[in-house]
C-alpha cells in the first residue's frame, strides 16, 4: 500500500487528512533457530513488505483507528486500562502504553493502518504492526527521545502484556534496526548486534510456504526448552564453577562430559544449540567474504539439525527441502520454530524459475494444494514516510 492510497482510506474514515505516515518491516531470519532462548545469536533481517499507518494526533485522551485489511473501526481511551478487545487494535493500544511507560507524553490520535505481509509465512506482521506504532509515537509525542532498542522492547513487551505471547526481542528487533541491503547479527545474550553486508548479484531470497500448520499434543516448544535447560542444570552439576544460564555458556567439551547422565533426547537437542551457534558466526564468516555457498550449505545444516535432532519440522517442510536440493537450489531450511510455515531458500538466479515452477507443482502434486512463493528483498527498518 502506498501513501497515496492510506491517506485516502484515512480520510474516508476518519475525515479530514493525516499529518504524517510511517512504515515498518516484517522480517526473516537467515540461520539461527531456537537459539533465542538458549542465548544464542540470530540472523534477521528486514523485508520491502510491512505495515504502514496514517497518523494525526487528535487533541484528546482517545485513539479512534481504523484497520483497513480488517476494515474494522474502534475507538479507545488511554486511561482505560482494559483497552480495547480486538487484538488487532490490542496491539495500538499496548503499545502507547508501553511508550507511556518510557517516558513518553502519549496524548490521543486518530490512525488508519494496513500492511502487505504474506499471513502465516512467519514473517512478524505483528511486530511490524507494533514497530510501525512505537516510532511513529515516538517522533509525535516523544521528540524520538526514546532509543531504537527501547522501541523494539515496546513491542516485545506489547504482546507479553497485553496479547499473551510470551515472544523474544528478535522480530521487534530486526523491524526497528532494519537496514536496506544487510542482515543484521544479535547476540541475544548481550544484546549487541552487527550490521553484515547482503549483496549477492548472483542469488535471490524466496519463502516457500507450505500453508500448513500442524497442531501437536502436548508443548513442543516447552519441551524443547525444558530439554535444553536439563542439560545446563547437569553442566552445572558438574562443573559448578561455570555457572552456566543457558546452552551459549556451555561447550562441546561440557556437553561430551555429562552425555552418559542426560536424557539421550535432551543431548540431541543440545547439539543441535550448539552447533546452530556455530553456524550463525560461520554464516557471518562467509558473508564478510561473499561466499554465498558456504551459506547456502550453513542453511542445509541447519534444516537437517531442526528435522533429525531438534525434530521440530514436518513431512511437508521436508519435502520442500527434498525439492530445493535436488533443483540445486544452493541453501534451504525451515525458517521460524517449525512444525509448519516455510522454507527460507538461497538460489542462483538462473536457477529461480525452474525452482519455483518446479516446487510448485511436486507439492502440488504430492499434497492436493499449492504452496505460496514469496520474494524475499531485503529493507530497511522503522521509518517516517511523510
Amino acid at each position: 500500500m502506498d501513501i497515496q492510497t492510506i491517506r485516502e482510506k484515512f480520510t474516508k474514515h476518519l475525515g479530514g487528512e493525516a499529518t504524517a505516515v510511517y512504515a515498518s518491516p516484517g522480517r526473516i531470519n537467515l540461520i539461527g533457530e531456537h537459539t533465542d532462548y538458549n542465548g544464542g545469536f540470530v540472523f534477521p533481517g528486514a523485508v520491502e513488505q510491512g505495515m504502514i499507518c496514517a497518523f494525526r494526533p487528535n487533541g484528546t485522551r482517545v485513539i479512534r483507528a481504523y484497520s483497513v485489511d480488517l476494515k474494522d473501526y474502534d475507538e479507545f481511551s488511554l486511561d482505560n486500562p482494559a483497552g480495547p478487545h480486538a487484538s488487532h487494535f490490542r496491539y495500538v493500544f499496548g503499545v502507547a502504553c508501553e511508550m507511556k511507560k518510557r517516558g513518553v507524553d502519549v496524548q490521543g490520535f486518530d490512525t488508519a493502518f494496513a500492511g502487505d505481509v504474506p499471513l502465516g509465512a512467519g514473517m512478524s506482521s505483528s511486530a511490524a504492526l507494533e514497530s510501525t506504532f512505537a516510532f511513529a509515537i515516538n517522533d509525535q509525542f516523544g521528540d524520538n527521545k526514546v532509543e531504537k532498542m527501547e522501541l523494539a522492547k515496546a513491542g516485545q513487551a506489547t504482546e507479553h502484556n497485553y496479547i499473551g505471547v510470551n515472544c523474544g526481542i528478535m522480530d521487534q528487533f530486526a523491524s526497528v534496526f532494519g537496514k536496506k541491503g544487510h542482515l543484521m547479527r544479535l547476540d541475544c545474550r548481550s544484546g549487541e548486534f552487527e550490521y553484515f553486508p547482503w549483496n549477492p548479484k548472483e542469488y535471490r531470497l524466496v519463502l516457500i510456504n507450505s500453508r500448513v500448520k500442524h497442531e501437536l499434543v502436548g508443548s513442543p516448544y516447552n519441551d524443547r526448552r525444558r530439554s535444553c535447560e536439563n542439560v545446563v542444570a547437569a553442566i552445572n552439576a558438574k562443573f559448578p564453577e561455570l555457572k552456566a544460564e543457558t546452552l551459549r555458556d556451555c561447550t562441546w567439551d561440557h556437553l561430551e562430559a555429562v552425555k552418559d547422565t542426560c536424557d539421550p533426547v535432551d543431548i540431541k537437542r543440545a547439539k543441535f544449540v550448539l552447533g546452530e551457534v556455530d553456524r550463525v558466526l560461520a554464516v557471518s564468516d562467509a558473508l564478510e567474504r561473499g561466499d554465498y555457498e558456504t551459506v547456502g550449505q550453513k542453511m542445509y545444516e541447519t534444516h537437517y539439525g531442526l528435522s533429525r535432532d531438534y525434530e521440530v519440522s514436518c513431512e511437508e517442510l521436508d519435502f520442500l527441502n527434498d525439492v530445493a536440493f535436488d533443483c540445486g537450489v544452493t541453501g534451504s531450511r525451515i525458517m521460524g520454530g517449525g512444525f509448519g510455515g516455510c522454507t527460507i531458500n538461497l538460489v542462483r538466479n538462473n536457477l529461480y524459475e525452474l525452482f519455483t515452477t518446479t516446487v510448485v507443482e511436486r507439492f502440488a502434486e504430492k499434497y492436493g494444494k499449492k504452496p505460496v512463493v514469496i520474494p524475499v528483498v531485503i529493507g530497511d527498518g522503522s521509518r517516517r514516510l511523510a
